[in-house]
């Protein structure tokens, strides 16, 4: 059945030059061509991972010094309502003080008013007692 001469050895040296042949025209490279398509894919991997971590840690940085503004922003509202409320105190007093100040000279006024008043009305008592007095009895007697 099997003839057993040089043919099987030259099959087999064929094999392996073949072999030999393929693996140093298309093995090597495209296992070489491989292991730089893999480097470059972890270098890529390990790049994304320390670009990802510094993201995040800028994200921190942003979050913390927003919310350092924020709360600089809400001390300076407390500030400023605090300085409203004194303006407003203060000016809630000047004009009270102001109302004051014309009252009691709306109040000084009606007082010399009403003693010039009072002080007229006497004269005019005065004249009047007089002619009443003079109607009544003999001037000659009044005087």
């Amino acid at each position: 059945m099997f003839d057993f001469d040089a043919t099987l050895p030259l099959m087999a040296v064929q094999f392996l030059l073949l072999t030999a042949l393929l693996n140093a025209v298309f093995y090597k490279p495209l296992t070489k061509v491989l292991d730089e398509r893999d480097e470059f894919i972890r270098g890529g991997a390990t790049g994304s991972k320390e670009k990802l971590a510094k993201a995040e840690s800028i994200v921190k940085e942003y979050e913390r010094q927003i919310a350092q503004a924020r709360r600089e922003a809400q001390n300076l509202v407390q500030t400023a309502q605090a300085e409203a409320k004194e303006i407003t105190a203060s000016k809630i007093a000047q004009a009270q003080q102001e109302v004051q100040s014309q009252r009691e000279t709306a109040s000084q006024e009606i007082e010399q008013q009403k003693a010039a008043a009072l002080a007229n009305l006497e004269q005019q008592v005065d004249s009047l007692s007089s002619q009443i007095l003079e109607k009544i009895l003999d001037p000659a007697l009044i005087k």
